[in-house]
């Protein structure tokens, strides 16, 4: 193999030098010249392993002839439900989460359970071979078919799964990895980048459906360049809160299915096992009525989901009360207690409010407006809500209560419950009634708040 000239860019203004410097002598910015790889000497610049050097053309889009998707269901549902339907040939999935989330074993059984059907292998840049069999023997997963490779070069990584020739590859993890073109550690911006490009590009060559593990920063974002997350088809994000056996996968983005997909897994002695109903793990069925609790039905991805929202209203000795949420945007709590105030004529200026989704949920879309809103109104005023209410709803500036998306999916979801009760934007009411649901439709705050009172 022909050796690569290695060369350094400035990722401000592009500028290309042959030596690395604190401050680039073009536009004078500090800090910002990186490792690039370089052509291999010799010319050519075409992988060794590609098939189609030299053999690309323009052709009309009218021309190609597009093939239906065969995915490859992995053995676990929820997991096939955050891809999509399962593993498309030629894709690359990048998994990130906090250390000790899971993430390997995870891919362990997944890798277990597609061994009997197509070729796998997976290659540990972190571990010995004895560590990850000793953790399939602990799960009980089957390891007659279940190929293991400890490797960190990616031409050598390449060079066995051209002889292996797997159906699905796991790399575990991408922060390990180097290519011998460049000179800088496993690791460096540089090295991630141009590794993770290679895979990509060998993945789509050979139509191998690969797994890229990826590390997390401290808050929580994936280590490494940005680019690394637009390279790969789809980004999953495994998180889970510390002392909880519950485990969610949330897809941010895909390429071949829905985002914002949730799939919901506990942890147990035999691994990770898929959670077919989350909403009941989800739900706090309390003995007695308390105050400050509320039902809302939000929706992750295709799926229709039902959290208990709560709210702790209590009077601030403090200059400044505190506005704190768990789950919630901060800055969209204080901004809907303005709207109480303004439009219902009910003040929270000098009290601590507290909200908190149970179970560790993030909603990030508008239909928990309503919800928050009654649950601290409930809190406040000390008079639970009816047990079997379920509530959802934006809540606008001016006082409205706006409709949100698939709101007949979500009252269905609520019916299926045992819930009685809901209360919703006035244009979300079903066409059809939906057996043992009555539904309130409102169109203003004002007229919630008759409702429950």
């Amino acid at each position: 193999m022909a050796k690569s000239k290695t060369r350094y860019q400035c990722r401000e203004c592009a500028a290309v030098t042959t030596k690395w410097a604190g401050q680039c002598a073009d536009c004078h910015a500090w800090n910002s010249i990186e490792e690039v790889a370089g052509e291999p000497a010799g010319g050519g610049g075409s992988d060794r392993f590609s098939g189609y050097a030299g053999a690309t053309s323009i052709t009309n889009a009218s021309d190609v002839v597009i093939t239906a998707e065969q995915r490859v269901t992995t053995g676990l549902s929820e997991l096939d439900r955050v891809l999509g339907g399962g593993l498309v040939p030629g894709s690359v999935t990048l998994l990130g989460g906090d250390p000790g989330i899971g993430k390997s074993t995870l891919l362990i059984q997944c890798m277990a359970n597609l061994s009997g059907r197509t070729g796998t292998l997976y290659i540990t840049g972190e571990e010995s071979l004895s560590q990850v069999s000793m953790r399939a023997q602990r799960l009980g997963l089957p390891q007659d078919n279940l190929r293991l490779l400890t490797e960190t070069r990616v031409e050598q990584i390449i060079q066995h799964a051209e002889i292996e020739k797997p159906g699905v590859m796991v790399i575990d993890s991408i922060q390990t990895m180097y290519t011998e073109t460049l000179t800088s550690a496993p690791g460096a911006v540089a090295q991630v980048r141009e590794s993770a490009a290679r895979l990509v590009r060998y993945a789509k060559q050979t139509g191998t459906s690969v797994f890229l593990v990826g590390h997390v920063t401290k808050e929580g974002a994936l280590a490494g360049p940005r680019v690394l997350e637009h390279m790969v088809d789809t980004v999953l994000y495994f998180e889970g809160d510390q002392g909880s056996r519950y485990r969610v996968i949330r897809a941010v983005k895909n390429r071949f299915g829905a985002v914002n997909e949730l799939g919901v897994f506990a942890m147990g002695e035999k691994g990770l096992q898929v959670v077919s109903n989350p909403s009941a793990i989800f739900l706090s069925r309390h003995e007695t009525p308390v105050s400050g609790s509320v039902i809302l039905v939000t929706r992750e991805g295709t799926r229709p989901l039902l959290v208990e929202a709560q709210a702790l209203v209590d009077e601030s000795h403090l200059g400044n009360p505190r506005r704190v949420s768990l789950g919630l945007e901060q800055n969209r709590l204080s901004m809907l207690l303005a709207v109480l105030h303004r439009h219902a004529g009910i003040a929270m200026f000098d009290q601590d409010v507290y909200v908190n989704v149970v179970g560790g949920v993030r909603i990030s879309e508008t239909a928990a407006d309503l919800p928050v809103l009654l649950a601290a109104l409930s809190s406040f005023r000390d008079r639970p809500l009816a047990a079997d209410l379920v509530v959802f709803g934006e809540v606008g500036l001016a006082g409205e209560v706006r409709p949100v998306n698939n709101g007949e999916d979500r009252l269905r979801e609520a019916a299926k419950h045992g819930f009685k009760q809901a209360i919703v934007p006035a244009s979300n009411q079903p066409r059809d009634p939906i057996p043992g649901l009555t539904v309130h439709g409102i169109h203003r705050l004002p007229e919630a708040l008759d409702l429950v009172n």
